[in-house]
């Protein structure tokens, strides 16, 4: 039993050895690989470190956070969803003024804009933004937070989860090997530039009642969406048609032109069921025109890449679904 019980040991010693050795080989080579501009920012030295603060995320998402609430009364966190989604309207609102003055708004084509390797005021301000874009899907966690503390389980789908955790994740690529991303990070500031109002309209929502006659222009949020996506789109695809752009990461251009494409597509999808069929309505006209009642209202999509925290009645979780919720 003894010789028995030491092979074992030495097993799951050489095993863990093995572990051991492939991450300081992993993160070894990404030390190699990682922009030395973006060396020294947070979470930015090995993909290690965001990929178990995102792994944490889901199972506190599905599994600790609800149990977690099972048996306690839900939060009223009505003046904390206005501090955190108006001061998100101004982080955002700053992300995007930066992307402006980093290139955008000065020296940029918007056809071909190539990665900048140097380490001119200019690019080094580009790799501050890049990263603060990144580092404000860390806060955007939070929305979930919010649900699991208000016992709102029933809004954190598993599209809402896989954003949330996807979306830091693949940016860290991007930011960790290309912080200076000329032409690929237009998707960036249009998204920030979305958050601005989607933000702002949650905070408006979870502000109370008295706020909610300024929330008529709710039944447009799906529309800025494919806005979004378009532009993205639109401009990503230049790539395909000019006669030469030696673009360094043809890589990032496949996969945004992708993701512009894929939502595009599934908001037209909700757009015709809900605005041209009439299937499912903005809530000010679904609750007399399909049950007569006032008391429920149909949520709204607001918004594919979050889901919304406020206390107006929609749904915005980048699914594409809507049901009846009580307003609160």
């Amino acid at each position: 039993m003894d010789l028995i019980w030491d092979i074992g040991q030495n097993k799951v010693v050489t095993m863990s050895q093995q572990i051991a050795s492939i991450i300081l080989n992993i993160n070894n080579y990404f030390d190699e690989k990682i922009d030395v501009r973006v060396r020294d920012y947070p979470l930015m030295t090995t993909p290690i470190d965001m990929t178990v603060i995102l792994l944490t995320y889901v199972f506190f998402s599905v599994y600790a956070g609800p149990q977690l609430m099972a048996n306690r009364k839900a939060f009223r966190l009505n003046a904390a969803m206005v501090i955190y989604n108006l001061s998100m309207v101004l982080f955002n609102a700053f992300i995007v003024y930066e992307f402006l003055m980093s290139g955008w708004a000065t020296t940029f084509t918007w056809r071909c804009d190539l990665i900048d390797p140097t380490s001119s005021p200019q690019s080094l301000r580009m790799v501050r933004v890049a990263w603060l874009f990144y580092f404000s899907k860390y806060i955007e966690l939070l929305d979930t937070v919010f649900f699991v503390l208000r016992k709102k389980q029933n809004q954190i789908t598993f599209l809402h989860v896989f954003h949330h955790s996807v979306m830091p994740w693949s940016w860290w690529w991007g930011v960790a090997l290309t912080p200076a991303g000329g032409m690929g990070s237009f998707h960036a500031m249009v998204n920030a530039t979305v958050h601005v109002i989607m933000y702002f309209y949650y905070g408006l929502s979870a502000a109370g009642p008295r706020f909610q006659k300024y929330l008529w222009w709710k039944k447009y949020m799906t529309a800025i969406q494919l806005i979004q996506f378009i532009l993205v789109s639109l401009h990503i695809s230049q790539y395909y048609f000019m006669e030469k752009c030696d673009y360094q990461v043809p890589l990032w251009i496949h996969l945004i032109w992708m993701y512009g494409v894929f939502f595009f597509v599934l908001f037209s999808r909700f757009w015709v069921k809900a605005y041209i069929r009439g299937n499912r309505l903005p809530a000010s006209e679904s609750s007399t025109k399909m049950n007569g009642s006032t008391k429920d209202a149909v949520t709204v999509v607001a918004n594919g890449n979050h889901i919304g925290n406020g206390h107006a009645p929609h749904h915005t979780n980048g699914n594409i679904f809507l049901g009846k919720v009580k307003e609160i």
